[in-house]
This record gives structure tokens, C-alpha cells and sequence, in this order.
């Protein structure tokens, strides 16, 4: 039996997503043996980026307005500029990852990811790490920001960038095995 057999994953990401930091992470909890869903702004489908050059586009399997956090075990946050800055104006996107933490449950924030979390007031009193330029915006928002590959405070895994994603991968497996928090 995999370590995430009948969980359910939502992967919250819109246009500008940097793409390996939404498929390697997809990957990782897939091949755990839990099904994901991309979850987006709009139905349809969202534009990767590879750092700043548009890559492959992705199917989206629910528009978040019609999306219930109640229907998953998880979440991932991927990174990329445009990608959390897009989320974090959204209304419904706040909720959604807000959801979350009101439910105890694990979430993954790599990169410009975080952002997200600033908006959906979740990160007061936590220790996490994203891309450096967050740094602020985290401390701001009353969190406490490490230069680390990977940190994980209470079932919120982070990580700063794509090097890290091994790092990242295996811990949100874990984590997400492990459950509410």
C-alpha cells in the first residue's frame, strides 16, 4: 500500500505557475498513490512558465469558486511570479487555502507560493521559507522566515526554489501521510 493511497490532493495554481514546481510535486504525490486535482481561477486550462518563457498548458479539473476544501487531504501552493500574485487578488482563492489551516490539514508552499498564504492570514506565529524576495511580505505578516531547503512548522511545508524540490517532494509525502495536524 502506498503512503497516500485513497487521499485526495488539490494543486492550487493559475497562469504563470512555474512548471516544475507544479509537475515534480504532482508527480511525487501520484506516484504515493493519492489522486490530485488542479484546482484554478477559471475552468479551462492554465499557462506554465519555465522561469520567464510560457511553457506547456494544463487541464484544469475545477474552478475554485466550485471547489470544497472539505473534499481533500491536501494541498500544494506552486510557485512562480505571476502564478500566487494572480491567487492571492482572488477571493475564493483565499478561502480555499484558508480552508486548510482552519481544518488542521497539511499544506506545501514552494517558492513565490507563500504569498498566498500572506493574503489568507495564515502564517502569523509560523517559522517557513520561500523564494528570498517573500522574505518581508512573510515577516510582515508576522511569521518567522529561514533560509532553509525545506522547513516544515505543524503540517505547512516550504521550500525556497526549484533546487529544492527533492527535498520539498518527499516531505509533503510525508506530511500528507501523516494528516490533519
Amino acid at each position: 500500500m502506498a503512503a497516500l493511497d485513497g487521499k485526495r490532493i488539490a494543486f492550487l495554481a493559475t497562469d504563470g505557475v512555474e512548471e516544475v514546481e507544479y509537475t515534480k510535486p504532482r508527480e511525487a504525490v501520484e506516484q504515493a498513490g493519492a489522486r490530485v486535482e488542479l484546482i484554478s481561477l477559471e475552468s479551462g486550462s492554465i499557462q506554465a512558465m519555465q522561469h520567464m518563457d510560457k511553457s506547456s498548458t494544463y487541464p484544469v479539473d475545477k474552478a475554485v469558486a466550485d471547489a470544497d476544501p472539505g473534499d481533500y487531504d491536501a494541498l500544494v501552493l506552486p510557485g512562480g511570479v505571476a502564478n500566487p500574485d494572480f491567487l492571492r487578488a482572488d477571493p475564493d482563492a483565499v478561502r480555499f487555502v484558508r480552508a486548510f489551516f482552519d481544518a488542521g490539514k497539511p499544506v506545501g508552499a514552494i517558492c513565490h507560493g507563500p504569498w498566498t498564504l500572506v493574503e489568507a492570514d495564515v502564517v502569523k506565529g509560523r517559522t517557513l521559507t520561500s523564494w528570498p524576495s517573500l522574505r518581508t511580505d512573510l515577516t510582515n505578516a508576522g511569521a518567522t522566515w529561514v533560509d532553509e531547503t525545506c522547513h516544515v512548522d505543524n503540517g505547512l511545508v516550504t521550500s525556497r526554489n526549484p533546487d529544492d524540490l527533492p527535498a520539498f517532494c518527499s516531505k509533503i509525502v510525508e506530511e500528507f501521510a501523516e494528516g490533519r495536524h
